[in-house]
């Protein structure tokens, strides 16, 4: 039988005002979003619950498992606003930032900023970076509230756009009293994962699970690295890792702190790191931002995905692109067939990791033998792993074999979760309706119904993982190679 094709790196989407109706929401799902993001930077808690009310409609008519990220807006430090509407600012203007001013009272010569501490992390010959680097200020004086600077690069300014300092070093706290306000009202959205923006150590991460634990929340927690001084300190970084379920290489205000000529080399070394943890890695910002007015990507744009993908991306996202932009379904569509296209390279379907590495469980040993075997074996069509807390399959997923990894469990949290995991297809599997029958004869449900959804033909075999216990957590130990007849 021919192999049937899956897209193995997940598409993250934004939800926004373009594409949160319940058929926008449907046409994406079918199109083949995997996880939707909510962006806590707009909307209030009750239409985010709203609106993650409708995924979840949509994604059990479809027959899918799509995860929910929710993602904190963080300490995003921004200018005040305009009198006038925004200003424009031409290279050699003087340009004041003044906390004294206003919400609304900005000028082309001043305007107010929210984070009171600016100041002090700030000193003559300093750079700032206004709207994600598109205007660079040049810090002369600083008196009390008061930033004068001279514009190195000019352009239209509008409200409230961010500041950044080019080298990073504006420690703001990760979560904000909005942040913390925004995690006591999730009860009503039951996110699968939540995203920790600006995270600068693992306080921010501890006290967020912290804070999600008291209200009886368990999502995975994604670190978003979009801070110099992280990326520039391997002991904060690996402590970070270790601490989250994952990272978000957030290249956004990544960039603007470190630049983009070093943003490449940055983006290989985290995606390396995560996956040497066996933590979940999504690169995002705009990977498609000209489907944002265009129903086709630039060229570029396609590479960028590319490149994602063939350096170990287990999800690659979409911001404004869905959020905002005129042709949601088709930027998913075209990031799909993008990842898709880098998938046939044979670089990525061969392991690089691991090689040398002591295994520490019998779940981690069997989960790197089946993709060992996965990898050496041409007649077999997939991994099917009987798992009840998605361990196994999301070790296997740090691998690279090219073949699905079929996560057959009954536990809605753990299949929601693996919707994130890199070549790992989620399916609801019970076992334990199977009560009384031997194991061999769960296999043979196991088969069937992979038979059944048209993922095996016959004649294929299938390697097969699971605990000499079924239902027991942690107890992977067994690995065989089935015939699907």
């Amino acid at each position: 039988m021919t192999q049937r094709a899956h897209r193995r790196t997940k598409i993250v989407a934004t939800i926004g005002p373009a594409s949160e109706s319940e058929a926008l929401l449907g046409r994406l799902v079918r199109a083949g979003v995997d996880v939707f993001r909510l962006n806590f930077s707009h909307g209030s808690p009750a239409h985010h619950a709203e609106v993650a009310r409708r995924v979840r409609q949509e994604a059990q008519r479809a027959g899918r498992y799509v995860g929910i990220l929710a993602d904190l807006q963080g300490p995003k430090i921004r200018i005040a606003g305009f009198r006038d509407g925004p200003v424009m600012l031409e290279s050699g203007d003087s340009f004041r930032l003044d906390g004294g001013l206003g919400e609304e009272e900005g000028t082309a010569r001043a305007v107010g900023y929210g984070f009171r501490e600016l100041p002090q992390y700030l000193a003559p010959g300093d750079t700032l970076l206004l709207d994600d680097g598109r205007l660079r200020l040049r810090v002369d004086d600083v008196t009390g509230p008061v930033i004068d600077c001279t514009v190195e690069l000019g352009g239209r300014l509008a409200a409230r756009k961010g500041i950044n300092r080019l080298g990073g070093g504006i420690a703001a706290p990760a979560l904000t009293e909005k942040d913390i306000a925004d995690i006591r009202g999730l009860d009503a959205v039951q996110p699968d994962f939540v995203a920790v923006s600006f995270v600068s150590s693992t306080e921010d991460i501890r006290l967020a699970r912290e804070l999600l634990e008291e209200r009886g929340l368990a999502p995975a927690l994604v670190a978003k690295i979009e801070r110099a001084e992280v990326v520039g300190n391997d002991q904060v970084l690996d402590a970070i890792l270790k601490a989250s379920d994952g990272i978000m290489v957030a290249r956004g205000d990544l960039g603007v702190e470190v630049g983009d000529a070093e943003l490449i080399g940055i983006q290989k070394d985290l995606i390396s790191r995560a996956r040497k943890s066996d933590r979940v890695v999504i690169t995002a910002t705009q990977m498609m931002e000209s489907m944002i007015e265009s129903p086709m990507p630039t060229r570029a744009e396609v590479f960028d995905v590319a490149n994602a993908v063939l350096d170990g991306s287990d999800a690659v996202m979409l911001s404004a692109e869905t959020a905002v932009g005129r042709y949601p379904v088709e930027v998913v569509a075209a990031m799909a067939d993008a990842a898709m296209g880098a998938e046939r390279h044979p670089v990525a379907r061969t392991s690089r990791y691991r090689l040398e590495r002591e295994f520490s469980s019998a779940q981690e040993t069997v989960a790197m033998a089946a993709i060992y075997a996965a990898n050496h074996y041409r007649r077999v069509r997939g991994i099917a792993c009987l798992t009840e807390s998605g361990t196994t399959p999301l070790l296997m997923s740090r691998l690279s074999s090219g073949l699905p990894i079929f996560a057959l469990s009954s536990r809605d949290r753990t299949l929601q979760r693996l919707s994130l995991c890199r070549g790992v297809i989620p399916l609801y599997f019970d076992a334990s309706a199977f009560t009384g029958a031997d194991p061999d004869t769960v296999e043979e449900r196991a088969i069937e119904f992979l038979l059944s959804r048209g993922f095996l033909g016959r004649g294929d075999e299938l390697l097969l993982t699971r605990g000499q216990v079924l239902g027991e957590q942690g107890g992977t130990n067994l690995l065989k190679v089935l015939p699907v007849d």
